[in-house]
């Protein structure tokens, strides 16, 4: 279907170019409002004897994949920002967790949080906008309207925090390391891909077809390794000394597993850039690691840290008081969500057979008493997620519209029935804490699947195993909800096992999926796109970004359509919420929550500009005010 799609598209293109050329000819006329096509036709596109006239190549110094970026080419910054901010400071942060190495990249081992961070991207996109990407390590991009190819012209002025030029060769020597060393799902998914340089500030990107979001993505995201670097190195393995990058901080200090310090490059190449100004204003940003929340909540109310985002809403609502808060030291920030946020949710592996009949995981989920959970728990202060592009225009609502029914319909005899329904829904139990009804449901879906209660045990009534299963969870984080799912799930029947394990055991089991059910976040999306394989894709199964494991031909299908709608804002709205239909239909996951407010406090010694960002905190656009500072106290 999807190689079907694309020919139909080259086919329409080629028609029309026919007409153009047959309107130059004289044997037609053409309406007044295809008078801009006409024009932007190279006149050699003309000649009626050729068979089919070229493909057009545009350059621009910006690109949007949605509509037309909000910022022209002579911009000077974005709107967000105090372009005068001053420089200086200190921003401290706390990390959960540890690490022991300096590679995002690498296939073992913990990296430090903000590794990849170091190297600049070719293109970069603002925080009050979608899909929209402006100069950064490149300058210019060239490329046509078939969407197979595009040549990227690099900035002179680009440099690695060594001094050394950022050139093509670095470019395609990135993309070559990446396709041998890299994770397997980027070798997957730009299989075919082809990277040259052709001088030495331009480098062309050819795709094996064409695919206009693919392409502009990739350029847009691309991050650049110093070949000089990285060439003697593999990028698989943890590397254990901060490396050469391209950002405008560099690690000056460290202790593995216990903090690193990012420091301000004073000789950074980018900073008089467009994008740069008004950003990046602290000198130093220093990340302290702690392995238990609890004891980094008590040092933020210390003062050994100084911004921290509040996940849990008992700590907020009963932790966040005392002098420094009266006094206005410490300042409470709640802000309403609005936008596309990280949703929580239990994975079903569902390459375990437990789990293979889809009525067991909606009974599973009945159990699983949000309600209840969200007002013992959590103050309310959270909503239960129903769909994958929650707070989107792309998240299924209602009844399936014409148009997604005919984009559903191929797939009738193998889809759920429930897709052509109502958008999912979770039975909403009252929130007294017994859930009956939902319990009530789940014990007939699991009779239903041939499962029955002897001696207050469920067990599989052709070959008498009992049902129970492992919860691996993350050492020292929270753990509320378990026992009252544990609790609802033994009056099924269900025995739960709960097995705690630190970081890098968990890193390890995910990765060779080896785990029953998994607490897993996911993150927010914003707008449809092809990388969506890598989460849902058959091709992507050993990726252990695709928790459940959940594969399908609709689903593979209907991702490989996003990009003959990318540019197509209103088909793209019918595309998303048919594929949003048949993802949540299959219950691979549990839904638990996402917040409905997202709350965070700072010490007060920050100046921030008047305009928040729409798609972040807008922490990057604050800076040190000494005058805030000199009035907290010296302790």
């Amino acid at each position: 279907m999807y190689k079907n799609k694309i020919t139909n598209r080259l086919n329409r293109e080629r028609l029309s170019r026919l007409l153009i050329v047959l309107c130059a000819i004289g044997t037609i006329s053409i309406p007044a409002y295809s008078q801009e096509l006409v024009e932007s036709v190279p006149l050699s596109d003309l000649n009626p004897t050729s068979s089919l006239p070229a493909e057009h190549v545009y350059t621009a110094s910006r690109f949007s994949l949605i509509g037309t970026p909000k910022y022209t080419d002579n911009f000077r910054h974005f709107d967000y920002v105090n372009p005068n901010a001053p420089k200086g400071g200190t921003l401290r942060l706390a990390v959960i967790g540890n690490f022991d190495n300096f590679n995002r990249l690498a296939s073992r081992g913990i990296a430090e949080r903000s590794s990849d961070e170091l190297y600049e991207t070719l293109f970069t996109s603002s925080d009050d906008e979608l899909n929209s990407y402006y100069p950064l390590v490149a300058t210019a991009i060239t490329y046509s309207d078939r969407y197979q190819w595009a040549e990227v012209s690099i900035n002179p002025r680009a440099r690695f925090s060594d001094g050394l030029p950022i050139t093509a060769k670095d470019v395609e020597f990135t993309f070559n390391k990446m396709m041998t060393q890299g994770v397997p799902q980027y070798r997957l998914y730009y299989q075919g891909v082809t990277v040259k340089a052709l001088d030495l500030y331009r480098v062309r990107f050819e795709l094996p077809e064409p695919n206009r979001e693919r392409l502009l993505n990739f350029i847009g995201n691309f991050r650049v390794l110093p070949e000089h670097f990285w060439h003697d190195k593999d990028l698989a393995e943890p590397l254990s000394e901060p490396p050469i990058g391209s950002a405008p901080y560099i690690i000056s200090d460290y202790k593995l597993g216990h903090y690193a310090v990012y420091q301000l490059n004073p000789n950074y190449w980018g900073k008089d850039l467009p994008v740069n100004q008004g950003i990046n204003n602290f000198e130093y940003r220093r990340f302290d690691y702690f392995v238990d929340d609890d004891v980094a909540l008590e040092a933020f109310k210390a003062g050994e840290y100084d911004f921290r985002n509040e996940t849990q809403p008992k700590k907020w609502f009963s932790q966040y008081q005392g002098q420094y808060f009266n006094k206005g030291y410490i300042i409470k920030q709640q802000d309403e969500v609005t936008k596309s946020v990280v949703t929580h949710w239990l994975a079903f592996n569902l390459e375990k057979p437990l789990f293979a009949d889809i009525r067991v995981r909606q009974a599973l989920t009945l159990a699983f008493d949000f309600n209840w959970l969200n007002h013992a728990y959590y103050y309310d202060n959270y909503i239960q997620p129903t769909s994958f592009f929650a707070f989107t225009p792309y998240a299924a609502q209602g009844k399936p519209s014409k148009r997604e029914r005919d984009l559903l319909l191929p797939y009738a005899a193998i889809l759920p029935q429930s897709v052509y329904g109502e958008a999912y829904q979770i039975k909403q139990s009252n929130g007294d804490g017994f859930n009956r009804e939902n319990l009530l449901a789940a014990s007939q879906l699991l009779e239903q699947a041939g499962w029955i209660v002897k001696d207050n045990q469920l067990v599989n009534k052709k070959t008498n195993q009992p049902f129970e299963f492992e919860l691996l969870t993350y050492m020292g984080s929270d753990l509320k909800f378990v026992i009252p799912f544990k609790q609802n799930l033994a009056k099924l029947g269900i025995t739960l096992h709960i097995n705690s394990v630190d970081y890098a055991q968990m890193t390890r089991r995910l990765r060779h999926r080896d785990f029953d059910m998994i607490p897993t976040t996911y993150s927010n999306i914003d707008y449809p796109t092809s990388l969506l394989s890598i989460l849902w894709g058959s091709d992507y199964l050993n990726s252990s970004w695709n928790t459940s494991g959940l594969h399908h031909q609709a689903i593979d299908e209907l991702i490989g359509l996003i990009p003959d709608y990318i540019d197509d804002e209103e088909q793209l709205i019918y595309l998303g919420r048919a594929l949003d239909r048949v993802l949540t239909h299959f219950y691979p996951m549990i839904p638990m929550w996402s917040p409905r407010y997202i709350n965070y406090a700072y010490w007060n010694k920050f100046a921030k500009p008047p305009i928040k960002p729409t798609y972040s905190s807008g922490l990057n656009t604050w800076w040190y005010d000494a005058n805030k500072a000199g009035k907290l106290t010296k302790k």
